[in-house]
């Protein structure tokens, strides 16, 4: 046997997943990734795939952001030096001060079991508690790390779990660390233009209805922007079209199911709507629209004699779609569950709505006279009608169908308004499967000069 072939029996895959290192306040767990990935490349390791970057269900309350996981596969002679210097980096670059509560979870494989599986799906759409992660830890034998109370582990085991059926990318630049916190200054004409000129292998980087960038965070962490899409070579062109005062460190470009739609694939239970789980709902309008205080709109829908009240946000820019529902319509409803409070019972909050099937909306009025094309009058209550200028009667009113302004189809909210797995109105019939990854520098990139 050579020294390659001996070499290559040495190496294990190791899996990493961690997560909850950000706050509110700062940091991020991608540049976590970006730094470690950064510091690995100098190690003796090969990267197995693309980093992934996985967004969990986004209506947690006590998420950071976009509820979002990093994990790494890389093959190493030496997993227990790796695993050291992970923890490190979660030490120094976890946001603690501000109430981070990182997790590291580490698995030894290439095939990644069920359960694994299992979970990350559950992680998608419901709430996972922390003591869950801690028993599944156990129970698998993994070895794992965590600050805090744990509640990054629940990330940490997702993102190792994730099995993609439909992918998107996207690259994150990075700024200097004296530039934290400092407002990012980005050519909004250039992010149009490369918005126009990647159509349709870019999403959500500019929302043209209001003219403003949207692809850059606006608080103190360290991604400069992020461009997603539907391949790296795109994602690396885009790049070189955005003009800014500022240059970014570098860029990681991950694989991730940011736009896919994912936590909304499972059908809630209207008999069983827990607090935070994300879903869709099938039923019947049967409290018709109306419009409450802040331009937000109400409905409720009815499924298996369960009514369920459901709540248009004025920020969508669907609630002019929403008022024009009326009693009888079928709708499929996608959205969180909230939780109750004082002023409303358990609601859905509406992520889209799909119409199904419209009710014929119509109104019944007094008829015409036939002769004198004019509307007749009451006699009074079961008297029937009487034309005022020839003396005509009738004892029968008239019904009359009202255009309907809706139609049979999916309605989403504007690019502005979207979470980070909203499906975008380009991506509803494509199904990214495309993924050849090189283990050669594009994915990844330090500038020369910081």
């Amino acid at each position: 046997m050579s020294d390659l072939n001996s070499k290559s029996v040495k190496n294990k895959i190791l899996n990493i997943g961690f997560d909850d290192t950000d706050s509110p306040k700062g940091m991020c767990t991608t540049y976590l990734a970006y730094r470690l990935v950064d510091s690995l490349k100098k190690e003796n390791v090969k990267f197995v795939d693309y980093p992934k970057l996985i967004r969990f269900n986004p209506n947690i309350p006590w998420k950071t952001r976009g509820n979002g996981a990093v994990s790494i596969k890389i093959e190493t002679e030496n997993p227990s030096k790796i695993k050291r210097k992970v923890i490190g980096f979660v030490k120094k670059f976890s946001d603690l001060k501000n109430g981070a509560n990182p997790g590291v979870v580490f698995f030894e494989n290439d095939s990644i079991p069920e359960e694994f599986v299992e979970f990350s799906k559950n992680a998608l759409w419901k709430l996972i508690s922390r003591k869950h992660a801690q028993e599944f830890i156990k129970k698998n034998n993994l070895e794992s790390f965590h600050i805090g109370n744990g509640q990054g582990l629940v990330g940490a085991i997702g993102a190792i779990g994730y099995r993609f059926n439909d992918h998107t990318f996207e690259l994150l630049s990075y700024r200097k660390k004296s530039q934290f916190g400092k407002k990012r200054k980005i050519l909004s004409s250039s992010v149009k233009k490369m918005q126009e000129k990647t159509y349709p292998k870019t999403f959500n980087s500019f929302d043209t209805k209001k003219q403003r960038i949207i692809f850059a965070p606006r608080g103190p962490d360290p991604v400069f922007y992020g461009i997603r899409g539907e391949d790296v070579d795109t994602l690396l062109f885009a790049s070189t079209m955005i003009e800014s005062r500022e240059k970014p460190v570098g860029h990681l470009i991950f694989k991730s199911n940011q736009g896919t739609g994912d936590h909304l694939q499972n059908e809630l239970d209207a008999s069983s709507l827990r607090p935070y789980s994300s879903g869709t709902i099938m039923g019947k309008v049967f409290d018709e629209p109306r419009i409450e205080r802040g331009g937000h709109v109400r409905f409720s829908i009815l499924k298996n004699n369960v009514k369920i009240t459901c709540f248009v946000y004025k920020p969508t820019g669907i609630t002019s779609n929403a008022i024009q529902l009326i009693k009888g319509d079928l709708v499929k409803v996608g959205g969180g569950i909230r939780k109750s409070s004082p002023k409303h019972g358990r609601t859905l909050n509406v992520e889209f709505f799909e119409v199904l099937k419209l009710e014929t909306k119509s109104i019944v009025s007094n008829p015409l006279c036939q002769k004198c094309n004019k509307k007749m009058k009451s006699k009074g209550k079961n008297q029937g009608f009487e034309c005022i200028r020839c003396g005509r009667t009738t004892t029968k009113k008239i019904t009359q169908t009202i255009p309907r302004n809706i139609k049979n189809q999916l309605y989403i909210p504007q690019s502005s308004a979207h979470r980070h797995l909203t499906r975008p109105q380009q991506r509803l019939h494509v199904i990214n499967k495309k993924s050849n990854f090189s283990n050669s520098s594009k994915w990844f990139h330090v500038n020369d000069k910081n």
